[in-house]
């Protein structure tokens, strides 16, 4: 006799905003913490998002059948964390299916059936959206107001752009079509439109006919803040790495890509990604679905440059930094960064933190063991091997959430590397001035792990501007010229290495050095 529909969210940052929208279209939420970790920090951002949605929250202990599960103080944590009896907490084991009923019957026991007004015009919220390579763009709809029939013609009020709904249904959990979703119903709609960036997710869907004159609260432009360059390892490729991104494209609306140019990877794309979690996912599917062989350049943050003309300008890549003479300030993107740890890692973190540029801004000590940090830093600063040494820091047990803050005036230049006395442009990039001089070492020395030795000298550099903070060279590869000569007068000996010191002196000057595509990771791959 009811109708359940459940959605399970991503935990990751990254996708902050679709897990809003999903907790915009519910009534209720289950908090299910793994009972062998404890409350994570990604549990905690979760929590406030469901708060402020105003949702009634059923909390749940999972997992305990591990023999590591530690209830009681986990049930603690839950129940200072939510403001609840410890009674209230249903412990369960999704593996053995123990006490699942019990959930099922508090869902419906306390959490209210949806309200709406079904006399008013329609309102719809998207809270999801997946493209069908044969029907194109399905949206995942909660109707608020009114109902949505088949054959209708609707508007997305965000977009402002008409579409005409082929089919509507709703979830068993396989599509089961039907004549219209009525108010209050979680349901799914079959459109004719090509992409999903006509859909975005939190947009309101209403009549084109009899529309709804404001929309639903909380729609908001996905903006990318984390940029990398993708590059074809054969230029033979270049197509085919469009063409795939044209259909990632259509599956991920928050993905954003323009065509860039490298003197040394030659033609590629710098992509837009909402956090490091979505790079690593485009990049896996560009290489496993569509069997591309990638060099993916650093990945650097937008960073916001004031001229002395008094100009504002994105910049997303260091390359396109003006000249120092012209550029008044440069500002950097902010986090709000929330770090919860045992407690006696407290000094390593403290530490962590102030390597990062961060500023400390509070500490709670959730129980005796463990200790909510919550700081600010740089963007840019934790997108490389902040996460991995927190969990080595923290022996794993260490979690990590963020959300950006604002952007700051910070003492940032632009960092080159030369090799070969030429500039690479990939490898460039935006750094703080005290930090360039230790980054220009550490980039100089792994460069010249990975370079392969050529039949001449190569000098690697690290400048800024016209100014050189770092250098090493790369030895020539040794050929001994004289090993066919067995006697014989000493100048036949000087003779052949002159000739051999005038080639590699040419060489010098015409030489390329071939640069291995695991060099431009230098600055992510810190070890």
């Amino acid at each position: 006799g009811y109708e359940l529909n459940l959605i399970d969210t991503p935990g990751h940052a990254d996708f902050n905003y679709e897990v809003s929208r999903s907790l915009a279209a519910c009534e209720g939420a289950l908090l299910v913490v793994d009972g062998s970790q404890g409350v994570q920090a990604q549990t905690l951002a979760n929590v406030y998002l469901a708060i402020e949605a105003g949702l009634k929250i059923i909390p749940i202990i999972n997992k305990i059948d591990l023999p590591t599960a530690q209830i009681e103080r986990t049930g603690k944590e839950i129940a200072k964390l939510l403001d609840c009896s410890e009674k209230e907490i249903i412990k369960i084991s999704a593996k053995e299916g123990k006490n699942i009923e019990e959930v099922l019957n508090r869902i419906i026991s306390d959490i209210l059936a949806p309200k709406g007004n079904e006399s008013a015009a329609l309102r719809a919220l998207i809270f999801d959206s997946i493209y069908d390579e044969y029907r194109g763009v399905i949206l995942y709809l909660r109707i608020v107001d009114g109902s949505l029939m088949t054959n209708e013609t609707i508007k997305l009020m965000t977009a402002d752009s008409n579409c005409l709904v082929v089919e509507v249904g709703h979830f068993t959990p396989k599509m089961m079509p039907d004549k219209s979703l009525n108010c209050g119903q979680i349901g799914y709609m079959v459109t004719n439109l090509k992409s999903l960036a006509q859909a975005q997710v939190g947009d309101t869907i209403t009549s084109a006919k009899e529309p709804a004159n404001i929309a639903l609260p909380g729609y908001k432009k996905v903006k990318p803040y984390v940029y990398g360059g993708f590059f074809p390892i054969s230029s033979e490729d270049y197509q085919a790495l469009k063409n795939a991104l044209e259909k990632l494209k259509l599956n991920d609306s928050a993905l954003e890509y323009t065509p860039e140019n490298s003197a040394v990877l030659g033609f590629g794309f710098r992509l837009g990604f909402l956090g490091l979690l979505h790079l690593e996912i485009v990049k896996e599917r560009l290489e496993r679905e569509y069997d591309l062989s990638l060099v993916a350049t650093s990945p650097s943050v937008d960073y916001k440059v004031i001229t002395t003309s008094n100009e504002e300008t994105d910049i997303k890549n260091a390359a396109d930094l003006p000249d120092p003479s012209k550029i008044e300030q440069i500002k950097e993107p902010w986090i709000k960064g929330e770090i919860i740890t045992p407690a006696k890692y407290l000094g390593s973190i403290i530490q962590l933190i102030v390597n990062i540029r961060g500023v400390q801004k509070d500490l709670n000590y959730l129980d005796k063991d463990r200790v909510l940090i919550n700081f600010e830093s740089p963007l840019a600063k934790i997108l490389t091997d902040f996460y991995d040494k927190l969990k080595s820091l923290t022996s794993g047990y260490g979690s990590f959430n963020y959300e950006p803050s604002n952007y700051r005036i910070g003492k940032l230049v632009r960092l080159d590397i030369l090799v070969g006395g030429e500039m690479v442009d990939s490898l460039s990039s935006i750094v703080h001035r005290d930090e360039a001089y230790n980054i220009g070492v550490r980039v100089i020395e792994k460069l010249k792990e990975i370079i392969p030795r050529q039949q001449f000298e190569v000098s690697l550099q690290a400048t800024i501007g016209a100014k050189i903070i770092a250098r090493e060279n790369i030895k020539p590869v040794g050929k001994n010229v004289t090993a066919k000569l067995y006697g014989g007068d000493v100048s036949r000996k000087n003779k052949l290495l002159q000739k051999q010191k005038k080639g590699k002196k040419r060489m010098k000057k015409i030489g390329k050095v071939e640069i291995p595509p695991e060099a431009f990771m230098v600055l992510v791959k810190k070890d």
